[in-house]
């Protein structure tokens, strides 16, 4: 098990006259002849995160990968992807790259996928950059399309002398005349004939 040889030794003279093979990254062995015992966490995918349906989650969540839910949300959701599950029942914000819909959500969705399976029921808003209903989903609210729905759009500027309608002067058009020109030519004619 143990030798005073370095390991590029031991190795080479085992593969004499064959080229020397590059170091495996598996859970098999490297090129060094040891054996790892766990497999490394580093590029490896982190598992989904499940919210299981005996959970009630009042409050913000956010997470760097998937979230399943199954149990009850109130609040705030930001995920890579977010999978609503069949009994799921979410109030509040969404947002991640890829939503999954099967239960109920009622609030506002930004996604860049967003998919609405059968049984699924949404009563919100939806900004997506593509998005699919299937037959059987229930839908009640706006969709709105955007390039990146991850991120509110900047809101226009207004020009610089800008009145919002109603409060300039032409407009204003309360004045005691306004009475007799919109009354009923009856009662226009009784206050002209009426001096009193």
């Amino acid at each position: 098990m143990f030798s005073n040889k370095r390991p590029d030794e031991t190795s080479a003279k085992k593969s004499a006259g064959t080229a020397p093979k590059p170091p495996s990254s598996s859970a098999e062995g490297t090129g060094s002849g040891r054996q790892q015992t766990a497999p490394s966490r580093m590029g490896k995918k982190p598992m989904a995160s499940t919210l299981s349906n005996d959970l009630t989650i009042v409050g913000k969540i956010k997470s760097e990968s998937e979230i399943k839910v199954e149990g009850h949300i109130d609040g705030e959701l930001i995920a890579k992807l977010i999978e609503i599950g069949n009994d799921a029942v979410f109030k509040g914000k969404i947002s991640a790259d890829e939503i999954v819909v099967n239960g109920h959500i009622k609030g506002k969705i930004r996604g860049v996928k967003v998919r609405l399976n059968k049984g699924a029921r949404v009563e919100g808003d939806i900004i997506h950059e593509t998005i699919a209903i299937e037959a059987g989903a229930h839908f009640e609210g706006a969709i709105k399309r955007q390039e990146n729905p991850l991120v509110d759009p900047p809101k226009p500027k207004s020009p610089p002398n800008f009145q919002p309608r109603g409060n300039s002067p032409s407009s204003t058009r309360a004045t005691d005349n306004s009475k007799e020109r919109f009354a009923p030519p009856s009662q226009q004619n009784q206050a002209t004939k009426d001096p009193k």
